[in-house]
């Protein structure tokens, strides 16, 4: 059936009858957005080092994994169709959420899927659709410094683009630095049998992303416009020092301290958002 859709930054709305694109078969084109995201922290002793990782896993587990990418599956219009989930020792979760453009008939879904529904076994699958989420917590005793990373991928085909979930990624994490990806392949046709190979417009990543948000962060894009690949990091503007320690108050510390603590958290971010070991 054709696929009638128009899109602006940010939303996926339908269009008036004079103005529908009017697609021969259906539209093949697939989005990735690929987001990830770092949280550092500073936990000093070996007690403060094992409470933010468990804190971590605790705040993160498979079972608020999971509530979020279903929430990310409703916000792009989608349908579950099987979820696989898992809490890993000593740290760390994955979830893989399988999804369909439109609600399926029961009769013709794979008998392997759940649908959302756990039962004693659950086979897991992917398919052109689906949302992936894995943590990364860590530390490293030398530095004080701990790091919590997030990787997320949003894959989708036909009409459903994932770019309108990045507010609620974004606000659903403690996000230092940020990075996304977003990327369109394939293509489909029109009536007349053209080549379609994008269907919305897009000239950065950071259309789609609240003012309010940027206003926190510096960000540069990094985008091959010919390639339809489009690339947005971002780093966290202002540091306050209380929000980076673990079950400490700032005034307990020296102010040389907290300076040098600063100066290590700032480093460690720096680096992150650059991809290099400068410092």
């Amino acid at each position: 059936m054709p696929s009638i859709v128009s899109r602006e930054p940010g939303k996926v709305v339908g269009i008036g009858l004079e103005n529908k694109l009017k697609l021969y078969g259906f539209n093949n084109l697939t989005k990735s957005l690929s987001f990830n995201i770092y949280d550092v922290c500073y936990a000093k002793s070996e007690r403060e080092q094992r409470d933010y990782i468990t804190y971590i896993d605790e705040q993160y587990n498979s079972e608020r994994l999971t509530h979020i990418l279903c929430h990310v599956t409703e916000m792009i219009g989608a349908h579950v169709l099987n979820i696989s989930k898992q809490d890993y020792d000593p740290q760390g979760a994955s979830v893989t959420v399988l999804i369909a453009e439109q609600e399926f008939p029961r009769d013709q879904i794979d008998r392997s899927c759940n649908l959302g529904h756990y039962a004693d076994t659950i086979v897991g699958h992917l398919d052109k659709s689906h949302v992936t989420v894995h943590t990364y917590p860590e530390f490293h005793p030398g530095t004080a410094i701990a790091t919590f990373r997030v990787d997320i991928d949003v894959a989708t085909c036909g009409e459903i683009s994932p770019l309108n979930t990045l507010n609620y990624l974004i606000g659903s994490f403690d996000s230092d630095i940020i990075t996304a990806d977003y990327r369109v392949r394939g293509f489909t046709r029109d009536v007349d049998g053209k080549k379609l190979f994008m269907d919305h417009p897009i000239t950065s990543i950071q259309n789609y992303i609240d003012d309010e948000t940027l206003e926190n962060y510096d960000a540069v894009d990094i985008n091959v416009y010919q390639a339809n690949l489009f690339h947005t990091k971002m780093l966290i503007k202002e540091l306050d020092l209380q929000n980076y320690l673990f079950n400490r108050d700032v005034l307990e510390i020296p102010p040389k301290e907290r300076l040098k603590i600063s100066s290590n958290l700032r480093r460690e971010m720096i680096e992150i958002y650059s991809g290099a070991n400068i410092f």
